[in-house]
């Protein structure tokens, strides 16, 4: 009978991701942005709508930071992000985000561990791409966890985004055909 994925050497595991990432074009995509209704038009929890306007579009390219800190920015960058297959950068880094508001000793506690085995942790589901000095270091961070035990990992995942991911979404279809469709309603 198959053992499945846990039957395989580590490396072989390791191998299969880089591969996966390596070829992840030739891979179908999820349906992105072809009706870009879906991000141009936002609908909150009233049902109220609320159109993303060419200003505060533009607005994202002015900085990664500003994009993501537009919760629409945020996303768009994301359906971007899965359309690479490489949104596990973006959901560790909101991760790291709540786990900073945590004030609970406890809680605190529970959620490094979840954090650091489902994107740090080797072969985590969800594993980000950290060198391994830095792996190390959090999960030293985490036997006695405080609120900036994850800073140096989200750093590493921000900056990698900033200088990787964001400048192909800027470039992307998705994020032009946005521009291009916000631009004509103003």
């Amino acid at each position: 009978m198959c053992k499945g994925l846990a039957a395989l050497p580590a490396t072989c595991l390791r191998s299969a991701k880089d591969m996966k990432h390596r070829l992840g074009f030739l891979l179908p995509k999820a349906e992105t942005l072809s009706d870009h209704s879906s991000t141009s038009i936002k609908k909150d929890k009233t049902g109220a709508t609320h159109r993303v306007n060419y200003k505060e579009v533009k607005e994202w390219s002015e900085s990664f930071l500003k994009l993501i800190s537009h919760k629409r920015g945020l996303v768009t960058f994301t359906e971007f992000l899965q359309s690479e297959y490489s949104e596990e950068n973006i959901m560790f880094w909101l991760a790291c985000e709540e786990y900073r508001k945590c004030k609970s000793p406890a809680k605190l506690a529970s959620k490094a561990k979840k954090i650091f085995n489902e994107y740090i942790a080797v072969e985590a589901p969800k594993e980000v791409n950290l060198e391994s000095h830095i792996r190390d270091k959090t999960r030293k961070n985490i036997l006695e966890p405080t609120s900036s035990s994850f800073d140096e990992a989200q750093n590493k995942i921000q900056t990698l985004m900033q200088k990787d991911s964001y400048p192909r979404f800027l470039k992307s279809k998705i994020y032009l055909d946005l521009v291009n469709q916000t631009q004509a309603r103003s």
